[in-house]
């Protein structure tokens, strides 16, 4: 089985804007520190990538609304002290009791798939009662009821069944994590005071759900099949092609929801749920289908890295993905003027995928 989010969005240090990165790393931190405040060193162990956007979400919406704090120092920021999201705020008490629940789940599932290592599946589900107890909690005081969340996995889990012995589409079996986060993106208006963002944040987490859910399928669906686990994707008989095709529709339809919404506070949004999902299905589905080069390729490669003076890098190369400093021949890049992100782009070569 697989449940709703699992993290999809990771903003790499090298590439994009260096506010983003910051502005996503105080939701980040606040995030972990939240999950302490509300239930425990433990539970930092629920931070999760992805439930951190109810958070923004509720500050793009309002600012007003997200208090921040400076946090202390942090052994995964380099013993540095940084700008965080606080605890009070509505939206990371959300995400907090959200990722709780979350986390919940999957604990159940990895008992359900028996995935558990022998002798802790007991223990497993005492945890899983813990923290579902304790997400039910935390998003009760800010009025979001995680029934629709702990129901979800018995559903998916009732589909499941249903999957393994009479046809299913993927969809069908996407639908309860779509309406999860669906019903979590949308409390996010309700916390924002804004009615009017309800139905387009709704949309958008259902498509959000979709992508998460697929990309996790796909991106299991190897290990799945030689332990004989069950995957959405092998059991309806979806190809990649076809899983591909309905990821980048979900994408799109995320982008068109995303336009409807009424926020004071765009970017960081859009850049999250817009550029980063998109760089997720590519990572995922390259992941999926990578084989080593041969000779050929290798050879090709090398053209291509030639002729655009090494800013384009095969997927191989120990230095895809770095700062264009790093990989122009030429090293006379300059820098970016983009006033909204603070210099987001290294250099000025059309290479770092800036979306001022």
């Amino acid at each position: 089985m697989r449940y709703v989010v699992f993290g999809i969005i990771r903003p790499c240090g090298e590439h994009g804007c260096a506010a983003v990165r910051t502005a996503w790393r105080a939701h980040l931190c606040g995030l972990c520190l939240t999950l302490r405040d509300g239930q425990g060193h433990a539970a930092r162990l629920t931070t999760n990538y992805d439930t951190l956007i109810l958070s923004v979400l509720t500050e793009a919406q309002l600012p007003s609304s997200v208090p921040h704090r400076t946090a202390g120092p942090c052994a995964l920021r380099g013993f540095r002290s940084a700008d965080v999201v606080d605890a009070r705020g509505r939206g990371a008490r959300l995400a907090a009791g959200v990722s709780l629940v979350l986390a919940a789940g999957k604990l159940r599932d990895q008992v359900a798939d028996r995935d558990a290592a022998p002798g802790t599946a007991a223990a497993r589900r005492l945890l899983a009662a813990r923290w579902e107890a304790g997400g039910a909690r935390l998003a009760s005081g800010v009025g979001f009821d995680t029934a629709v969340l702990s129901a979800t996995v018995d559903r998916q889990l009732e589909r499941e069944r249903r999957a393994r012995t009479a046809p299913a589409e993927v969809l069908d079996l996407t639908a309860p994590a779509e309406e999860a986060v669906a019903a979590a993106f949308a409390h996010t208006a309700v916390l924002a005071g804004r009615p009017g963002n309800v139905e387009a944040l709704a949309e958008a987490g259902r498509f959000f759900g979709r992508i998460a859910h697929l990309l996790d399928a796909v991106e299991d669906q190897a290990a799945d099949d030689e332990r004989g686990a069950f995957n959405p994707l092998t059991a309806t008989g979806t190809g990649r092609e076809q899983a591909r095709r309905l990821c980048d529709d979900a994408a799109h339809g995320l982008a068109l929801a995303l336009a409807d919404l009424e926020l004071e506070q765009r970017h960081l949004v859009e850049r999250l749920l817009g550029a980063e999902v998109r760089r997720a299905v590519e990572r995922a589905f390259a992941a999926a289908s990578y084989q080593r080069p041969g000779w050929v390729r290798k050879s090709a490669a090398g053209v291509a890295t030639f002729l655009t003076c090494g800013l384009w890098r095969p997927r191989w190369s120990k230095k895809a993905g770095r700062p264009c400093s790093d990989r122009c021949y030429l090293d006379d890049c300059g820098g970016c003027d983009c006033p909204d992100c603070g210099g987001c782009c290294d250099c000025e070569c059309g290479c770092c995928d800036c979306s001022c």
